[in-house]
């Protein structure tokens, strides 16, 4: 019996030597042979034969469209596409800062800059934070994992900045680990416990955001599961709905009745207003200075969620840039900027980008995804790469139990340290020992329509200081 089993191993390593031979010595030959079998396929099959069909099919289509419709001739429901738009929106690129170097002279690296930010001045309680870089609406259970928000959570404290709840649960460990902390006061039936009202810093009544704007939705228990549902009050088999109203047959003075007993309740801390940023932005601002709130935040079209249908993420609203320069112009017009702070956020995803709205107008800025990429960095390779890496840190992604909250919060307070690091330095290269000294007067752009849109040089164009201008 054993001679036999010596003898079909024998047999087996022969076979295997001889294919490894051929290999080694006729791959060439193979190569060669599938290629003229490739090129004649190519160059003689008629184009309706042909897989170059692809090339125009897809310059025509778009590969993501293509893919889109795919998703939509598969499911016959509606695409929720993560991430928000994938349009190349009017942005922020061509604007540039104008440095100090001959007079004024820049600020030595050594001297401190002062990045703080008081967040409704007006209020009886106003937040202030030691940066002006606040981590934006993220929900959990809806969308991010409890890990993540953890970490975000203490981050945040960490670096003396605030957290937004989003529209999801709030979990009583993440509002413990927080230091300043916006409750999102949403279209929904959870997170409405006066306890928890009392314990915020600031309020914020969701009107909308960029990516999906005054839309709601409805989400199964099959894609809300954990803790989550228990931390929002939901029954066993009972969908999660986030409401498109606040109140049955909703009027304007409905929600300024909501505004005061808000403020009543909290002993006077901002309570503001979030709206994804419209065509009739100053229609929109004109009501909320109406509805006397302290600031106001305005996602722009870029603005990301966790899936919004692609017809509300491209072809609604209008760009960040667009919406502030706009926003900024209003509020100075109705002699309350300054009074009523301005958050935006929306497609700012780096330093440069995070100034360039604060010498806009901006008071502050909620950043996304490019904190949410920032905090599961190092843990990504978890689902990389048969998976998207934002199944490492959403509730229902299939890796999200392998995500760390000591390295998320290491990850998340480094990329807010080193960002707001930057942003000092560029400060101090315009000259500026404060935020507060920046205005669009430091800025120049190299596109002479952004120029004239936003009302800053033309850098072409000589420069001439026109406060020295009779």
């Amino acid at each position: 019996m054993s001679n036999i089993l010596n003898y079909m191993i024998f047999v087996m390593l022969s076979i295997l030597f001889v294919v490894v031979i051929f290999m080694l010595l006729g791959w060439r030959w193979m190569i060669k042979r599938i290629v003229k079998k490739f090129g004649t396929i190519v160059l003689t099959d008629s184009y309706q034969e042909n897989i170059i069909e692809l090339m125009p099919g897809l310059r025509h289509m778009g590969i993501q469209n293509m893919l889109e419709n795919s998703l939509r001739a598969e499911s016959g429901d509606i695409v929720h596409r993560p991430l928000g738009s994938s349009k190349k929106w009017p942005h922020l690129d061509p604007i540039t800062f104008i440095p100090a170097q001959v007079s004024p002279f820049p600020i030595d690296g050594g001297e401190e800059v002062d990045v703080k930010v008081t967040i409704g001045p007006k209020a009886k309680k106003p937040m202030t934070i030691n940066i002006p870089l606040m981590i934006s609406g993220m929900a959990y259970g809806i969308a991010l994992s409890e890990e993540v928000r953890l970490s975000l959570a203490e981050a945040a404290n960490n670096v003396g900045t605030a957290i937004n709840s989003g529209e999801g649960g709030v979990l009583p460990e993440e509002l413990n680990a927080a230091g300043k902390y916006i409750l999102q006061f949403s279209k929904t039936e959870w997170s409405k416990e006066e306890d928890l009202i009392k314990r915020a810093d600031m309020v914020e009544i969701k009107f909308g955001q960029g990516a999906l704007v005054g839309m709601g939705g409805k989400i199964s228990p099959k894609n809300l599961t954990g803790r989550a549902r228990e931390i929002m009050g939901l029954q066993e088999n009972e969908d999660a709905v986030i409401f498109e109203h606040f109140f049955d047959n909703q009027t304007l003075k409905d929600i300024k009745g909501l505004v005061a007993e808000l403020r009543d309740l909290t002993g006077g801390v901002p309570i503001g207003v979030k709206i994804g940023a419209g065509g009739k932005i100053e229609e929109d601002i004109d009501h909320l200075i109406e509805l006397g709130v302290d600031y106001i935040a305005i996602d722009g079209a870029q603005g990301a969620t966790l899936g919004a249908p692609p017809i509300l993420s491209d072809d609604t609203g209008i760009s960040t840039l667009h919406a502030i320069v706009r926003a900024v112009r209003h509020l100075e017009k109705r002699k309350v900027k300054g009074q009523i702070s301005l958050i935006v956020s929306g497609g700012l995803l780096v330093p440069g980008h995070f100034l360039k709205v604060l010498a806009l107008g901006a008071d502050a800025v909620y950043v996304g995804s490019a904190i949410l990429f920032s905090v599961a960095h190092s843990q990504t390779m978890a689902a990389l790469p048969f998976e998207p890496p934002t199944q490492v840190v959403w509730n229902q992604g299939k890796y999200k139990d392998q995500f760390k909250i000591e390295d998320g919060v290491k990850a998340a307070e480094k990329f807010l340290t080193a960002s707001t690091e930057e942003m000092k330095m560029a400060l101090r290269a315009m000259g500026k020992r404060s935020l507060k000294e920046l205005s669009k007067k430091d800025l120049v752009s190299y596109d002479q329509l952004t120029a004239k849109m936003v009302g800053i040089p033309f850098s072409f164009e000589p420069w001439e200081d026109k406060s020295k201008v009779n």
